[in-house]
């Protein structure tokens, strides 16, 4: 019951913070600091995440050239999907090589 109750209460937290933005701001614009600012978060988020997970235990080299790769190809403008294909392909590729 406990489980349920706080699933419930996480979802309601979400939907009002959801919320939240769109009715404070209304049809205003945010200065253009601000976008920026937010615009970083996300990919920011990403790479701590990214990081987290890839230093939580034995660092995996062949992790971190696959994630190189895939940072690189995006740096140069190829999509993302296509980025982390190859990320994905240059891992299984060296993990094949070296076993």
């Amino acid at each position: 019951m406990k489980l349920w109750l706080c699933v419930l209460v996480v979802s309601i937290t979400n939907w009002l913070m959801k919320a939240a933005g769109p009715l404070v701001l209304g049809k205003r614009e945010l200065p253009p600091a601000v976008v920026g600012v937010t615009q970083l978060t996300a990919p920011a988020l990403l790479a701590g995440l990214i990081v987290t997970d890839l230093g939580g235990r034995s660092i995996d080299w062949t992790q971190l050239v696959g994630v190189g790769v895939a940072g690189i190809l995006n740096l140069v403008r190829i999509p993302m999907l296509p980025a982390a294909a190859a990320g994905v392909a240059a891992t299984a590729l060296i993990r094949l090589v070296s076993n």
